[in-house]
């Protein structure tokens, strides 16, 4: 979505983004609004549609992540809150697994901090353009066998029909 109002060269309004995401517009809106709030995008009721109010190369995936999230804290996995302490197991899961959940929240934060949405854009353009190559070697590919098929289908044919004849002829002696 951010992609696509960063490279939009007017704003793009919620029912756009949602045709070209594959969503509804109010959920759209309901992002729009968060991404808002942090100062990310900027939508103004008397002009249909969002824009960038910050650079792609100034906005993390960490920035995107809060904003959406509405939080400070990147959270990605949680703990069962009821283990029986009669369990060794349950007794003792929650310790043991929490700081090494938390090693690898922080982990990913780090990860999220150091990508912006500018990476994006050049992963998603370089992507495009091999995509792009692929598909136009896959035509020329199909082009030349296309090619290839019609000369060797009528050179079989011709050499099938040259055999035929010689099989008759040695059967007819």
């Amino acid at each position: 979505m951010l992609i696509l109002i960063s490279e939009s060269e007017a704003p793009m309004n919620s029912d756009q983004i949602a045709a070209s995401v594959g969503t509804n517009a109010s959920y759209i809106r309901k992002l729009t609004t968060r991404l808002s709030k942090t100062g990310i995008i900027e939508g103004h009721r008397s002009v249909s549609g969002f824009r960038m109010v910050r650079t792609p190369e100034d906005i993390t995936l960490l920035d995107i992540y809060r904003s959406v999230m509405e939080t400070d804290e990147l959270h990605l996995f949680d703990l069962h809150q009821n283990p029986k302490d009669a369990c060794i197991v349950g007794h003792n899961i929650r310790p043991v697994l929490s700081g090494m959940f938390r090693d690898m929240e922080e982990s990913m934060e780090r990860r999220l901090r150091g990508k912006t949405l500018a990476d994006c854009i050049g992963h998603m353009r370089q992507y495009i353009t091999q995509s792009n190559a692929m598909t136009n070697n896959a035509r020329l590919c199909n082009a030349t066998s296309d090619i290839v098929m019609t000369e060797d289908s009528t050179g079989i044919n011709e050499e099938q029909e040259k055999n035929n004849e010689s099989s008759s002829a040695s059967s007819l002696r």
